[in-house]
C-alpha cells in the first residue's frame, strides 16, 4: 500500500515566539509518497534535490515515517524516552518519495514539512488515521535529527494556521484564531542551518520578559486583528538582532516592509527567509524585493497538512 500526503511551510517563531509560536503559510511546501515494501529506499526529487540525504537514516521524511511505522505496528508511542536511536533501524520497510518544493536550510519549515508529511503518508499507507499528535510526535523524531527537539514548525504544518506549542512532553499544543492578513516570504540568496544559528544564541538571557510579554501581546494581535498591536509586539528581541548579520541586506528588507505598512517584520525560523505580516501584500513585496531576493505573497494556510 502506498500514500502521498503535502505539508505547508511554516514561518518559526513568528518573531518573538522562540520555539514556541509557528504560522502555517500556504502556496508551498513538500509532498511525500510512502509505499510500504521489502526494502528501505529514499527518493528525492524537485527544489534543492541534490542536497537531501537518500541514507533513509539520515533522511527526515524517511526518519519521521519510521517512527510512524513502529506505532502502526507496535502501538509503541513515537514519544519514547529518549535514548538510543533505535527509531533509526526500520520495523517496516518502505520507499520514501519526497518532492521538495521548500528550499533547502530556507527558514521556512523545509525539514519539519518533510518529516509531517512522511509521519503522515506513512500511517495512511498502513491504513490508519492518525490522530494529529500521533503525527506530530513521529514528526518530531525527523526534526529532531536535522535542526532539535522543537515544534514550532511541526505543530502549524500538522495544524495549520498560528499554533503555540506550549509543552512537548507531555505533549500540548493549541491552534490559535487569525485574522485576514497575508504574509510576504523574502528569501535573499543566501541558506542559513539551523544548528548553526541556533549555536549563537545565548543559554542565559535577561529580556525574557519583555519576550514573553511580547508573544501575549502577538497572539492577542492576531486573534483581534489588530494591526497596530502588532507592529508594536512583533518584535524579537532574543535571536533577530544575533541572526541578522548572517542575512544580507535584512535591515534594508525589514525597512521596507514597514515603510510600506506592515504590521511587523522580522526573521522566519532561523533565515535566511525573511517575512512581514500585512494587509497590502502588493504594496509589501514591491518594497521588500531587494537585492538579489526572492519574493513572494502568502495566505496564511489553515489547513495543515492532508492526502493528495
Amino acid at each position: 500500500m502506498k500514500a502521498t500526503v503535502f505539508a505547508p511551510g511554516s514561518v518559526g517563531n513568528v518573531g518573538p515566539g522562540f520555539d514556541v509560536l509557528g504560522l502555517a503559510v500556504g502556496g508551498l511546501g513538500d509532498t511525500v509518497t510512502v509505499e510500504l515494501s521489502d526494502e528501505s529506499r529514499v527518493i528525492v526529487r524537485g527544489r534543492d534535490a541534490e542536497l537531501i540525504p537518500t541514507d533513509p537514516a539520515k533522511n527526515a521524511a524517511s526518519i519521521a515515517a519510521n517512527a510512524m511505522l513502529r506505532k502502526c505496528r507496535t502501538g509503541f508511542s513515537p514519544s519514547r524516552p529518549r535514548g538510543p536511536r533505535d527509531g533509526l533501524k526500520p520495523v517496516l520497510h518502505c520507499i520514501v518519495t519526497l518532492d521538495k518544493g521548500l528550499p533547502m536550510s530556507g527558514g521556512i519549515g523545509g525539514s519539519a514539512a518533510s518529516s509531517v508529511a512522511g509521519a503522515y503518508a506513512a500511517a495512511l499507507a498502513c491504513g490508519v488515521t492518525p490522530s494529529h499528535d500521533d503525527v506530530i510526535l513521529a514528526a518530531l523524531e525527523g526534526e529532531e535529527f536535522v535542526s532539535g527537539r522543537h515544534l514550532d514548525n511541526i505543530a502549524p504544518i500538522t495544524l495549520g494556521g498560528l499554533v503555540l506549542s506550549r509543552s512537548i512532553e507531555p505533549l500540548d499544543v493549541i491552534k490559535l484564531p487569525t485574522p485576514p492578513w497575508s504574509v510576504v516570504l523574502a528569501r535573499p540568496n543566501a541558506r542559513v542551518e539551523t544548528k548553526k544559528a541556533r549555536a549563537i544564541l545565548p543559554k542565559q538571557w535577561d529580556l525574557w520578559p519583555q519576550q514573553m510579554a511580547n508573544t501575549a501581546a502577538l497572539i492577542h494581535a492576531f486573534a483581534t486583528a489588530d494591526g497596530a498591536l502588532a507592529r508594536r509586539a512583533l518584535e524579537d528581541l532574543y535571536a533577530e538582532p544575533r541572526r541578522a548579520a548572517l542575512i544580507p541586506r535584512f535591515d534594508d528588507i525589514k525597512r521596507a516592509a514597514l515603510d510600506a505598512g506592515a504590521f511587523g517584520c522580522s526573521i522566519s525560523g532561523s533565515g535566511p527567509t525573511i517575512f512581514a505580516l500585512t494587509d497590502d501584500p502588493e504594496k509589501c513585496a514591491a518594497a521588500m524585493n531587494i537585492g538579489d531576493c526572492e519574493v513572494r505573497i502568502a495566505e496564511i494556510d489553515h489547513q495543515g497538512a492532508r492526502p493528495v
